[in-house]
């Protein structure tokens, strides 16, 4: 063995293109023919010519390397590898259970019936629902005891009044109305028709009230309940406003009875000045006596034709 040389060269040394270089051919490196080693005397043939082997081509069985042998799917292998006990000669027999909701076949069957339980939970609460609606509409009737079973009044029957019997307590009862010819003149006051417009019958009114002491009085019966009301005045001015004194039973109200010029008429012209006011008063029940008066103080130019009470 010389320096440059460790002995006979081993495979994983060798160059296959030896051959290709002077070291390689000064050591006997030749060309590669017919399926050789590498070009190396005495090299290990370590090629396969191609197309001995094919892809996919599974190598021989035993030794290393060697393959278990592929079965369908869903099968055990018969050979190699580990095997379950029932696959072993003899062994017991098992077979595939169908998983729920699974066809027999392998394929995917039909899932559970959704449709059907939505429409049985849709018609149990429909049968709630009503069994509630009858038992609130029709049974309260049975809970009550016999004898007042009748009490409550039926449509036909009803609690309240009819309207006949609550017509007089609603609206008010007809109050008094006087015309000038009832009246009880007193200071030189007297009747006449000579103005015309006074809504009186045959048109007649109250006249000489323009002077200091002139009265007239009504003496209104029938007052039904005391309280306090409105007496209503007709009456004419020349144009000029006036006023009077109004009593009720003696006593006098602390206002003065306002005759006042509501509409526009011509001073001097009674015939146009006919009009309507009220002053409020207090009456008792049963018999009550108003006085309109000229006293000092008053402006007292002034006809009357009617007097009522609302």
């Amino acid at each position: 063995m010389t320096p440059g040389n460790n002995g006979a060269s081993t495979p994983e040394d060798e160059d296959p293109f030896g051959y290709l270089y002077a070291d390689g051919q000064a050591n006997g490196a030749t060309p590669p023919s017919g399926g050789g080693g590498y070009g190396y005397p005495g090299s290990v043939n370590r090629v396969r010519a191609v197309g001995e082997r094919k892809y996919g081509q599974q190598p021989a069985q035993g030794g290393y390397g060697q393959q278990a042998p592929t079965a369908p799917y869903g099968q055990v292998p018969q050979q190699g590898g580990y095997g379950n006990p029932e696959t072993a000669p003899g062994g017991a027999q098992t077979t595939r259970t169908p998983m729920p909701g699974h066809g027999d076949g392998g394929g995917r069957g039909r899932g559970p019936n959704t449709k059907g339980l939505l429409i049985g939970a849709i018609a149990v609460v429909a049968a709630v629902v009503i069994g509630i609606s009858i038992a609130m509409t029709g049974g309260g009737d049975d809970d009550k005891p016999d004898d007042q079973a009748d009490s409550t009044p039926t449509t036909a029957q009803s609690a309240s009044p009819t309207a006949k019997e609550t017509k007089g307590a609603d609206e008010p009862a007809e109050l008094p109305k006087v015309d000038a010819k009832a009246l009880k003149l007193d200071g030189g006051t007297s009747l006449a028709s000579d103005v015309k417009g006074a809504n009186a019958a045959g048109g007649v009114y109250v006249t000489g009230f323009n002077h200091v002491g002139a009265k007239l009085t009504w003496t209104v019966d029938g007052i039904k309940k005391a309280g306090a009301y409105r007496l209503y005045v007709r009456y004419s001015i020349p144009g000029v406003p006036a006023d009077a004194t109004l009593s009720v039973t003696g006593k006098a109200n602390s206002q003065p009875l306002g005759l006042k010029q509501f509409i526009v008429s011509p001073k001097g012209d009674y015939e146009k000045g006919w009009q309507s006011t009220w002053a409020p008063v207090t009456l008792s029940k049963g018999t009550n006596v108003i006085e309109i008066a000229c006293n000092e103080g008053n402006q007292c130019d002034a006809l009357f034709d009617q007097l009522y009470l609302k």
